[in-house]
């Protein structure tokens, strides 16, 4: 349940988004948030995603809210993979001794994606991509995901999300000719199953997907997170409070082995300047606010020329709240954490993702900041 504090205080904001990262089978952690929000019955009026988190912000947006729980659990059970039995057993002693038994799942789990792939996502290609002759977009990839096309095309209606009126849906992809991030936006063009499949094409391991004739590749090499795109194209005109769900945290402990460099540096690379964006809108915010104040000195007489309207129209900050939400389980993760699709450690994320959202939701006190003095608030939940 919402605490009583913030059920009042959520009603004072015009827009409440969702905005997902990138991360691969670390997204069950963003479902288990989901189901958090639901359970709050707080309903995104937008929902923003780069790579997975384009997947999970389609399954929201192309499902009504009764819907929305059963589409995730659909989808997340299908590309994952069950454990072999023998890797499920509760071993004697395994309480006292879970961590080997647990890395034994993922690795078993992460080896199986690499060699065979997953059920309703991806497949190797039987011929393979260095062969003479392979020379094309559709096939320049380890794996052909036509799989996941057909997932999606299940669990999504896309019908829903283009409807007018409906909730704004926005995903992120990188024009590969070019290297620019592009976001297709439902306010602004119809959203096709392609365009989810581009914003999560992350090479060498997918292909391009082709759009409006143009290549496109994962989002997550420009930008993992859709946050700045959300915040500058919503924050001008209303009040916003931002759910900004990340997957890979910056902050970490040092490596002492090659496999903790490895998992180290996806978490430095994909975390993606999340911390930089919300540092600089909060002093973007500080700034608007002294312009405004200097220009209130300016005499009456003077108010009217245009530089000081044009300045004026500058000052005009809404308020917006950030919660962000990472995920930290990290007790049995590894360099692997990102493509390990087995049941156990997806529910194991969910489960993660569910207890910090209800953990955010009843901390009493936050979104209590006046605006004046704090137009921009990061709210750092960690559990």
């Amino acid at each position: 349940m919402v605490h009583a504090v913030n059920a009042a205080a959520l009603k004072r904001f015009d827009e409440v988004a969702l905005v997902l990262q990138g991360g691969g089978a670390l997204g069950s952690y963003q479902a288990g948030v989901i189901e958090g929000l639901l359970q709050a019955n707080i309903e995104p009026s937008w929902v923003a995603g780069i790579s997975i988190g384009a997947i999970n912000a389609a399954l929201v947006a192309g499902n009504p809210p009764e819907s929305r729980l059963s589409a995730l659990e659909g989808f997340w059970q299908e590309v994952c993979t069950a454990p072999v039995p023998w890797l499920s057993l509760d071993l004697p002693g395994s309480s006292d001794w879970p961590e080997p038994l647990q890395m034994l799942r993922a690795q078993h789990a992460a080896w199986s994606a690499l060699l065979w792939g997953q059920p309703g996502f991806f497949r190797p290609r039987w011929a393979p991509p260095l062969w003479p002759g392979a020379g094309q977009a559709s096939t320049a990839s380890w794996y052909d995901t036509q799989a996941l096309k057909n997932t999606l095309e299940r669990w999504v209606d896309f019908d829903r999300i283009n409807h007018p009126g409906a909730m704004r849906l926005s995903v992120g992809a990188v024009q590969v000719r070019t290297g620019n991030m592009q976001y297709f936006d439902s306010h602004e063009q119809p959203i096709r199953v392609d365009h989810i499949m581009a914003s999560g094409a992350l090479p060498p391991g997918f292909p391009a997907v082709m759009i409006d004739g143009e290549p496109y590749w994962d989002g997550g090499l420009v930008s993992n997170t859709p946050l700045q795109y959300v915040l500058d194209s919503g924050r001008c005109s209303r009040d916003m409070l931002v759910f900004q769900v990340d997957l890979w945290s910056a902050k970490g402990d040092s490596p002492t082995s090659m496999g903790e460099v490895a998992e180290r540096l996806k978490d430095i690379q994909y975390s993606s300047r999340t911390r930089l964006i919300t540092t600089h809108m909060s002093e973007r915010a500080k700034h608007q606010r002294d312009l405004a104040e200097l220009l209130a000195l300016i005499p009456a007489s003077k108010q009217n020329e245009p530089v000081v309207r044009r300045l004026k129209a500058k000052t005009e900050v809404r308020r917006c709240d950030v919660v962000h939400l990472i995920y930290q389980g990290k007790a049995c993760d590894s360099d692997s954490k990102d493509y390990e699709f087995s049941s156990l450690t997806m529910e194991r994320h969910w489960a993660s993702g569910l207890s910090d959202m209800q953990h955010s939701l009843q901390r009493p006190g936050w979104l209590t900041v006046p605006s004046d003095d704090q137009p921009f608030v990061t709210h750092d939940v960690h559990r």
